[in-house]
């Protein structure tokens, strides 16, 4: 199965995940929507398989998620999924947080925005 490429918690959960042209965006609404970049995220967190090997990394992720996003958060810190899914949880600039799925192109791009 592959990724979502949707917002799973939080604030904007169950929005949409696009990239166009390296942009990355979550669509608020039919017709607006906010790029994701240095300008609208104060911090992420990848939640990746080579986390997810090391016992002390899962409590660290799901002690991060708790912090960041609760009791949804700690789960998804905790079940992270594998080969070509990315969960990344995201603090935005306005306070707002949610964990994103997506799929290696998005990835790819938000990495670039974000690097």
């Amino acid at each position: 199965m592959g990724a979502k490429n949707k917002v799973i918690a939080g604030d904007y959960q169950g929005k949409l995940v696009n990239s166009t042209f390296g942009i990355v965006t979550i669509a608020t609404s039919i017709t607006k929507s906010f790029e994701l970049n240095h300008d609208t995220v104060e911090e992420y967190e990848v939640i990746d398989e080579s986390k997810r090997k090391s016992a002390t990394s899962a409590v660290g992720r799901a002690f991060v998620g708790g912090a960041i996003l609760g009791p949804v958060g700690w789960l998804a810190g905790l079940t992270a999924k594998s080969k070509g899914t990315h969960v990344i949880a995201i603090e935005f600039k306005d306070g707002k947080k949610s964990l994103i799925e997506v799929n290696d192109k998005i990835y790819s791009a938000l990495m670039k925005k974000l690097f």
